[in-house]
């Protein structure tokens, strides 16, 4: 049996009755999310549907982050002096800044009944657009939970993120599997609970080494922050490249960050990888605090990662706290590439000197 969120409400009397119930218990099923083989999600604020893709052109409407639209295509917008980044996705109703959408799918998965025999839980990654949770434990205590608190904002996971789930459950309530959810590593100690199908378990098969038999000091990741791209080289056979997103040198006031900067080199090794981890850092209105980013590469001082991003679609600007942002499926890939090797168990590795693959960050090509 499965019910919508209002007859849901309705049958729990309101907020008062979901703050009676158990944590577990007002997780709430999945809303309806428009149909299409591909979405975008609106990233948080407030932003506008453009008539044509071009920020001049008159407004059809606003849009407001977690909107989830119909992806049609991307588009190159006219001419605009004043971005690097000239992308609209085109919509039904008109056309997004891309930069502004999360490219997204939504694929329910059926949940698993149990956890897998003779394990404490497994790795899952988030297949719909978002998920809501609630938490188990009474108080957050990770920043950006207690932010959310404070200011009444819903608590999401987004597509790609990857999560630990440590206990499965029937939900009283509305009928359906949840899971319980943590964040293995550099978790503050919040427990979540959320809707078993917005999750598919990580395979042994997707996690495996990408050219394990080739010689790992013959490997290098090189990195242009001038242009703004990633390769991954075998000797001199560039093997896969991409766009990234790297240190940004201002903040959004203009101001200068050099702190922000991805630092340059051609001595970097990568030294630790974790298949997800919750990232914080920085001062009061310029750090960060994140959970559950994946797919992670680190390289350089305590913190300099190569890593999936879920919270922006800019990619080819500068716009990091000095970490190196890509797509989640090039973050993937990347990670399955560079050694060490990590496996499902324990889903992450730090190695001492002289490290993995070496990471060689470039300020520009002459």
């Amino acid at each position: 049996m499965t019910i919508n969120r209002r007859d849901f409400l309705k049958l729990v009397g309101g907020s008062a009755g979901l703050m009676a119930l158990r944590p577990f218990s007002r997780v709430m099923p999945l809303p309806e999310f428009p149909k299409g083989e591909n979405l975008g999600r609106v990233i948080d604020g407030r932003w506008e549907i453009k008539i044509a893709p071009n920020e001049q052109d008159g407004t059809v409407k606003d849009v407001y982050g977690d909107t989830v639209v119909e992806w049609l295509r991307e588009v190159v917008g006219r001419r605009d002096t004043s971005r690097l980044n000239q992308r609209y996705v085109e919509t039904p109703e008109g056309y997004i800044y891309s930069s502004y959408v999360q490219p997204v799918k939504n694929i329910p998965n059926q949940p698993m009944n149990a956890l897998p025999g003779g394990q404490n839980g497994f790795w899952a990654e988030v297949t719909v657009p978002y998920v809501d949770f609630v938490l188990e434990n009474s108080e957050p205590s990770s920043p950006w939970l207690k932010n959310a608190r404070e200011w009444s904002l819903p608590t999401r996971l987004y597509y790609s993120q990857v999560m630990w789930v440590d206990q499965v459950k029937l939900s009283e309530v509305t009928g359906n599997i949840i899971y319980r959810i943590n964040e293995r590593y550099g978790s503050f100690g919040d427990i979540f609970w959320a809707e078993g199908s917005a999750f598919r378990p990580l395979t042994v098969d997707e996690i495996a080494p990408i050219s394990p038999d080739f010689d790992p000091e013959k490997k290098r990741i090189v990195t242009n922050l001038t242009y703004q791209t990633l390769s991954c080289m075998e000797g001199d056979n560039e093997v896969y490249y991409c766009r990234i997103a790297s240190g940004a040198k201002w903040d959004a006031q203009g101001n200068i960050v050099d702190n922000w900067s991805t630092p340059v080199g051609d001595g970097h090794r990568t030294w630790r990888k974790s298949i997800s981890i919750h990232m914080a850092g920085g001062t009061v209105g310029g750090g960060y605090d994140t959970p559950g980013v994946s797919w992670s590469t680190f390289f350089s001082g305590s913190g300099v990662a190569i890593h999936s991003t879920f919270w922006h679609n800019d990619y080819g600007v500068p716009r990091s706290h000095g970490c190196i942002n890509v797509r989640p499926d090039d973050a993937k890939w990347i990670f399955r590439w560079a050694t060490p090797v990590v496996t499902l168990e324990p889903g992450d590795i730090t190695v001492g000197m002289p490290g993995g693959t070496q990471v060689n960050v470039q300020e520009r090509i002459y």
